[in-house]
């Protein structure tokens, strides 16, 4: 999820544990394991999946904090290589599981802390889908709040004008909004979509089985969600290769690449994983997974969250043991600003 998205953040000291060792599970473990986590999506009655970097270095992407990812070779002052572009990376098996899981009703919603437009280009539905730090190929109008998903990743980030303005006619289709179009992706420290981070919440709350695939949990808010599962009485369902913050928490811990654990549960489970035919963009989960344009969902009234991404505070001087000692299950407060109705949101595809 890096490549030249890394780059463009501010500069930030505290960017949590990097370069933990990856630990793998025998074929045996493994098989046994990912039965078990077969049995559980069987039985589950509301899962949400919560991705992450890991989901994605399988396309050429690497990761932050794995034995090669950007931030553990810049700790050792080293520059990572990039083979590929945002707009070559091709959804790995694991993006198309989960949009076969989810067109046979089995994922109810997906939780993404990647930047890399993966999920929607796959024609996973935008409509049962939060992208909590923004999306690459995504551009925003600060005025009337419509977005529009570009075929070209945006080329700034940090909630900056892209240079473009909004052309979506007002009422009676007098004349354009003409609002300035900025980039959806969040620098550090800065609030979270209030519309993703609601939705998200509410999926975590309702959810019977999270399951975090190749993240370490480390940021927050997006990394503690799993928990209002666990808290409402849900099972949590881990798989990454490296120790996460909330392993303590987990029903199941699977240490194995994501795409090979996401092979044998679709096996398992007796579904197809879909072919990848080409960036896809697709609005509604009641629709089929074609391309849709000027769709106009209403914005729900909701609560205003400022809730900034941050690491957890134990976690700055890179202390292991604090990584793997969180004791708490506990919802935390969120400040509220105001409440207000944003307007209604179109999403249009460059053409």
């Amino acid at each position: 999820m890096s490549v030249n998205y890394a780059a463009g953040l501010s500069p930030y000291a505290d960017k949590g544990v990097c370069g933990l060792p990856e630990v793998f599970d025998s074929p045996e473990e493994l098989k046994a394991k990912v039965e078990t986590l077969a049995q559980l999506v069987k039985e589950s009655q509301y899962l949400v999946v919560h991705s992450g970097a890991g989901i994605s270095t399988s396309t050429g992407i690497p990761d932050f904090r794995g034995p090669k990812g950007v931030w553990t070779l810049e700790e050792k002052g080293e520059s990572p290589h990039f083979d590929i572009t945002f707009e070559e990376a091709r959804p790995s098996l694991t993006h198309m599981a989960l949009l076969g899981l989810q067109r046979a009703g089995v994922l109810k919603y997906l939780i993404s802390q990647n930047v890399d437009g993966l999920h929607v280009r796959s024609g996973f539905p935008r409509d049962v889908l939060s992208e909590l730090h923004g999306n690459m190929f995504v551009e925003e109008c600060e005025k009337c709040g419509r977005q529009y998903v570009r075929e070209k990743v945006i080329g700034v980030m940090g909630l900056k004008p892209t240079g473009r303005h909004c052309d979506v006619l007002r009422s009676r289709g007098l004349r354009a909004c003409r609002g300035k179009l900025i980039s959806t992706i969040l620098d550090w420290e800065e609030a979270l979509p209030d519309s993703d981070l609601n939705r998200a919440e509410d999926a975590s709350r309702r959810a019977d089985l999270a399951l975090t695939l190749g993240t370490s949990l480390q940021i927050k808010p997006s990394g503690d969600l799993p928990l209002l599962t666990k808290r409402k009485g849900g099972k949590l369902a881990i798989v990454n290769l490296q120790p996460t913050k909330h392993d303590k928490h987990a029903h199941l811990r699977i240490h194995s690449y994501v795409d090979d654990v996401m092979k044998q549960l679709m096996e398992l489970l007796g579904l197809d994983i879909p072919k990848w035919e080409g960036p896809t963009v697709c609005e509604s989960s009641k629709a089929t997974a074609e391309s849709t344009t000027d769709v106009k969902p209403p914005r729900a009234v909701t609560a205003k969250k400022k809730v900034k991404r941050e690491l957890v505070k134990e976690e700055r001087k890179g202390d292991t043991a604090a990584l793997m000692d969180d004791e708490s299950v506990k919802e935390e407060a969120v400040p509220v600003k105001r409440e207000r109705a944003d307007s209604p949101v179109e999403l249009k595809e460059e053409k």
